[in-house]
């Protein structure tokens, strides 16, 4: 069993603390901004659905004889733009062609620049120092299969590293 990270998750040489720490800073905004698209393309799809449901709404409406309502919603409502001139999809489109494309460029690019391209660095060095060493299912990387993991050790170890370093 490994208990070195694999390369791409070891620190190049010659990068500092507050490198790292600045990277994993970088590296956390750009995860909430992935959220924050998640929750974009979830508005994109239920405001969609929304539309559609609005369209059998009128027909349904129609069925019953309310045509003067089904009309009215039929023309307000549906195909509406949510904003001026905007679907949703506009929205996405926009927001991942210009905030997202930005950040995720510009996190790239100090990566590349700071750290030779490597991702998660922090977190990598969080990971060496929360994990119980030995212990199966506390590995450092992926097994190759070349090792069979150990059962037990490190409990002390790892104990101490919870009170001793709240950098982690």
């Amino acid at each position: 069993m490994g208990e070195q990270p694999a390369r791409e998750h070891r620190r190049p040489e010659g990068v500092t603390d507050q490198t790292v720490e600045a990277l994993g800073k970088l590296s956390e905004a750009l995860e909430v901004v992935e959220h924050a698209r998640g929750h974009l393309y979830g508005f994109h799809r239920l405001t969609g659905m929304a539309d559609l449901a609005l369209g059998e709404a009128v027909d349904l409406l129609r069925e019953a004889g309310r045509d003067e309502l089904a009309d009215r919603v039929d023309t307000e409502l549906v195909g509406r733009n949510i904003i001026e001139g905007r679907w949703t999809f506009q929205l996405v489109e926009e927001y991942d062609d210009g905030y997202y494309d930005a950040f995720k460029g510009l996190e790239e690019q100090a990566r590349q620049t700071l750290a030779g391209g490597r991702r998660h660095l922090f977190e990598a060095e969080m990971k060496q120092h929360r994990r119980t060493q030995g212990r199966r299912h506390h590995e450092a990387a992926p097994d190759d299969g070349s090792s069979q993991a150990a059962s037990t050790g490190g409990s002390q170890q790892k104990h101490e590293r919870h009170r001793g370093n709240p950098k982690y």
